[in-house]
């Protein structure tokens, strides 16, 4: 992004889906509202096809069990699978999930520490593409993993 770039100046249909996701970064478009619901902090462009996204987990998170609810470790997954997609994106393509499967591995709670998902795309298409993340917990072991397809269209 340039640095003279203000709010009012961009225009995401101008951007590819990288561009689009840095400018969100950068502040110059809105974050996606579910990240503030959820607490999503820490989102990095790795590169083309990968990103990564934390969450630090808290009581607020939590089913009845208490730990952190399924809903919780498959939206940071997600996130994860879907802006890796996202950031392959040419100008004027958007894309939408097909599907998503999710293992958990290991339970989470406010002791975890910083949760980490990692979003990479395998395999990329001119229809759709195959994406995988790996969530991490503050000690680097692996709690969750999922797999997702995502429809991209024009």
């Amino acid at each position: 992004m340039t640095e003279s770039l203000t709010k009012t100046q961009v225009d995401p249909s101008t951007l590819d889906g990288y561009q689009q996701l840095a400018a969100m970064i950068d502040g110059l478009l809105p974050p996606a509202p579910i990240a503030e619901t959820l607490g999503m902090t820490g989102f990095e462009l790795l590169e083309r096809g990968s990103v990564a996204v934390e969450l630090v987990p808290e009581p607020r998170h939590y089913n009845p069990l208490g730990t952190v609810h399924g809903g919780v470790h498959t939206t940071l997954l997600d996130t994860a699978c879907a802006c890796s997609v996202h950031s392959t994106l040419g100008v004027g393509e958007g894309y939408t999930s097909l599907d998503l499967a999710v293992k958990f591995l290991r339970p989470i709670t406010a002791d975890s520490g910083r949760l980490r998902a990692v979003g990479t795309v395998l395999q990329r298409g001119r229809r759709t593409a195959l994406a995988e993340a790996r969530l991490y917990d503050g000690s680097d072991r692996l709690v969750a993993h999922a797999t997702s397809t995502c429809m991209i269209f024009s």
